[in-house]
């Protein structure tokens, strides 16, 4: 599993700094900030989601490198915008000072920006070997879908909204399967739709497979928010609790919020188990999510 992980977090990294390095220099301030906050370390789950779901499926590391690419700079510019003072108003984000407090908050804006116009350029203009025009449509449809109103920034609107507010679990999970979830299936299912034919039953077990996923790390990241170390972490611990966010600690209390981890954990493996395929990586990746410490 660590071996998959490094392996497939080397290939992005070198491919996103190939692709940076090779951008115009009209406003190289800019262009610093965009590297800035996209190449200085992170986890790479999405993009690692991408490599193990299409490879699994048949296609290319060569045609997943663009999806792969364009989810972590949506994800990218999300973090630099949530760190922002009109949202979060985080100063740390990777163990490092945020992309507003390292350059200035203009400039930290005009970077999110440019890299979510980056992401639909590395999808459209990727030299794909086995992925059609119809294919790409789909994988810029479903990454803009996953983004925006209806996905990311929706879920990040009502985690806004629910500052300072006492809500349910529903509520709660509603924010979470937008807010982070969306991003998490949308990985996996440009993956599904940069691969060779796949079946409804396996695309459908996937996709129920990353549901869960992205919910169960949202849970652990609101676990760990609360029994983490700042230094493991790479911001600060009790940011959430600082912020007066509702985490599903505060809501269940933290035995009841690692034994529902536990309960996504165990749905997540039986969507796997309906795969024809070798899902061994993606065991292990579920495995990964749910135990790691940062």
């Amino acid at each position: 599993m660590q071996h998959a992980l490094t392996s497939h977090r080397q290939r992005h990294s070198d491919f996103l700094h190939q692709l940076l390095d090779n951008q115009p220099q009209i406003a190289p301030v800019l262009l610093d900030a965009m590297k800035y906050a996209v190449l200085l370390g992170g986890k790479r789950i999405r993009p690692f989601l991408v490599y193990a779901t299409g490879e699994l499926l048949g296609a290319s590391a060569d045609d997943l490198d663009a999806p792969a690419a364009a989810i972590e700079c949506i994800h990218a510019y999300s973090l630099v915008h949530d760190d922002l003072p009109a949202m979060d108003n985080d100063s740390l984000r990777r163990g490092q000072p945020t992309c507003h407090i390292a350059f200035d908050e203009a400039t930290a804006i005009l970077a999110g920006d440019a890299l979510q116009t980056l992401s639909f350029e590395i999808l459209t203009s990727h030299p794909y070997t086995a992925v059609s025009d119809r294919q790409q449509l789909q994988m810029v449809r479903t990454l803009a879908k996953a983004s925006g109103q209806a996905g990311m920034c929706g879920g990040q609107a009502l985690d806004l909204a629910a500052t300072d507010r006492q809500i349910g679990l529903s509520a709660l999970e509603q924010i979470h399967r937008h807010k982070t979830g969306a991003l998490i299936v949308a990985a996996v299912q440009m993956a599904i739709q940069c691969s060779p034919q796949v079946s409804q039953e396996s695309e459908q077990a996937l996709l129920s497979w990353a549901q869960t996923i992205g919910l169960a790390f949202q849970v652990q990241d609101d676990i760990l928010d609360e029994t983490g170390a700042t230094e493991a972490l790479g911001k600060p611990q009790g940011s959430d609790q600082e912020l007066h966010k509702s985490t599903y600690p505060a809501l269940l209390g933290l035995t009841q919020a690692q034994q529902l981890l536990h309960d996504l954990q165990q749905k997540a493996l039986q969507a796997l188990a309906a795969i024809p395929y070798n899902t061994q990586l993606l065991e292990q990746f579920t495995d990964y999510l749910i135990t790691r410490d940062r």
